[in-house]
């Protein structure tokens, strides 16, 4: 097999975000787009040569194909071995798991996580360092300005690559062994959790449904669920990957999760319901006639942790990010652990969890993780959500009322706008920045402004700083409001609003959650012209 060096331009689209390079198929199509970036990753990496790589994806539309590209430059840009998911498979958590198991110098995954695919919908990849983890803003930076100066990438000619099947093959040199997606993640999880209780619950009539959204988590909830734990056929929907993940839109909410929740709050509701992300993630958790917000699951992890034996010892510290609830603020309080708040996105976690600070954190935006691998991780949280209601023996909604009723209860909303014009997003929130310095001791509404910031974070471990991290508006009561504009999307902009208030009464703790937070609400559109500059009346999705 010949080295074929391969001349090209730079493109000036291509830097990476908090989750790496994500924009429409029909970006990733252009000629030299996909391998500029790709050589761009290796030329920013340093003593690689004869080290194991390791590459996957959701299964989304052009997944094979680009993963097959890797591998051929891989080949030429002297790595000693890859492993590769069978078909090119790997849930995100799943290449964290390999990454570290084997001990590999680092991996690249194919995902736009929750956003649609097929032939017109998104595409992405990113690179994860040897931790498992998505590579920090230093290696980011050096992607990107690699990418603004390349004019040549190293590709293998090579006419046909299997991938079809586990083996192990050469490429001009290197070794490739074609893996079984889910094996190492499922051995894992049987060491972190209770099998044979969750296998009980099971056995004793427990009733569940796991939706797929024909995403990546399919066979790994197919194996474990069904095939190991003994959840009877039917347990996991939507179980198929497919490239356009059923043209519905892989994003485990009360909106996209539709056919899951109209049966959880049906007549025939089951005991425990729970979705997953385009590329495993992501987690959405329901009881019967009951959702869980992320916040909330969060939280009660923490406080039930050593239910599940890789947690029996107790936790070093969690850790949240800042727009997520004080829900589990109040649990490590009541631990005696350390409670750190952290920009969004998943890398400021892994520091913690590498300096040993943290073992649970999680996002709102259905993300919960630990110090297992360097990833949230979907089937990892229902897991453990089976492990604790095998042990505890009580439905979710009690379990969750209960909590309430010892830590309080933390009304919280996200209220997205997708797909707004990037302009009018842009002056809504330069607009509010403007005005931070004049909000406190302001009343808004019936409260009474306490603070207004920008937030920044130095990280405790490398005295990193982030800063305009999204804005924050706190109130006497201690009430807030936050806004952001999120970095995962591929057209226009979506703006994010989270709501929260907390309330300890128990007696007040059956409100709805959007008419809890009215007052909120009216004030966000108010000081920050939602409507106005969005011309949005209501959120493409309240969760």
């Amino acid at each position: 097999m010949a080295i074929q060096t391969i001349q090209t331009q730079p493109f000036p689209d291509q830097k990476p975000g908090t989750s790496g390079l994500r924009k429409k198929v029909a970006v990733f199509q252009q000629p030299h787009y996909l391998e500029n970036f790709v050589q761009s990753i290796f030329d920013s990496l340093d003593g690689f040569a004869g080290k194991t790589l390791v590459v996957g994806g959701d299964g989304r539309y052009g997944n094979l194909q680009a993963t097959m590209v890797i591998l051929r430059m891989a080949a030429a840009n002297g790595f000693g071995r890859v492993l590769v998911g069978r078909d090119g498979l790997l849930s995100t958590p799943a290449a964290s798991c390999v990454i570290r198991k084997h001990d590999a110098f680092g991996g690249i995954i194919l995902s736009a996580s929750h956003n649609p695919g097929g032939p017109d919908g998104d595409f992405g990849i990113k690179y994860n360092t040897g931790n498992g983890g998505p590579a920090p803003e230093k290696i980011t930076d050096a992607i990107f300005e690699r990418s603004k100066t390349i004019r040549e990438y190293r590709i293998v000619d090579a006419e046909e690559i299997a991938l079809d099947r586990e083996h192990e093959f050469t490429l001009d040199g290197m070794t490739v062994n074609v893996i079984d997606p889910v094996a190492d993640y499922a051995e894992l999880m049987a060491e972190l959790f209770d099998f044979r209780a969750i296998a009980h619950l099971f056995q004793s009539g427990f009733r569940m449904r796991f939706d797929a959204m024909h995403a990546i988590t399919g066979p790994y909830a197919t194996e474990i669920l069904q095939n190991r734990l003994g959840a009877p056929r039917g347990t996991v929907i939507n179980g198929v990957p497919l490239a356009d993940f059923g043209g519905g839109h892989p994003d485990p909410n009360l909106t996209y999760a539709k056919e899951l929740v109209d049966e959880m709050f049906g007549d025939k509701a089951l005991d425990f319901g729970a979705a997953s992300d385009g590329d495993g993630d992501r987690n959405m958790i329901l009881g019967r006639r009951f959702f869980v917000t992320p916040s909330d699951s969060l939280a009660l992890l923490t406080a039930n942790a050593t239910l599940a034996p890789g947690y029996a010892d107790g936790l070093a510290g969690v850790a949240r990010s800042m727009p997520t609830s004080a829900a589990v603020d109040r649990v490590a309080e009541a631990l005696g652990i350390d409670c750190f708040e952290t920009p969004t996105g998943w890398k400021f976690f892994g520091n913690l969890m590498d300096a040993g600070r943290v073992t649970l954190c999680g996002e709102e935006s259905f993300g919960t993780g630990s110090s297992h691998v360097r990833e949230k991780d979907g089937l990892w949280a229902v897991l453990f959500w089976l492990n604790i209601l095998a042990r505890r023996q009580q439905p979710v909604e009690t379990l969750i009322r209960t909590h309430w009723a010892r830590y309080g209860r933390n009304y919280y909303s996200r209220h997205d706008y997708e797909g707004v014009d990037t302009a009018g997003a842009e002056q809504l929130m330069a607009g509010l920045r403007e005005g931070l310095e004049t909000l406190p001791g302001r009343q808004l509404g019936l409260l009474t402004v306490a603070y207004a910031d920008d937030f920044s974070y130095t990280d405790p471990v490398d005295g990193s700083v982030s800063t305009g991290q999204g804005i924050r508006i706190g109130f006497s009561e201690g009430s807030r409001i936050v806004f952001r504009l999120s970095g995962t999307g591929t057209e226009g902009a979506t703006l994010r609003i989270y709501l929260e208030r907390f309330e300890a009464d128990p007696a007040r703790h059956d409100q709805d959650t959007q008419q809890a937070l009215a007052d909120l609400i009216a004030i966000a559109d108010d000081v920050a012209g939602i409507r106005r500059l969005t011309g949005r009346e209501f959120p493409t999705v309240i969760t």
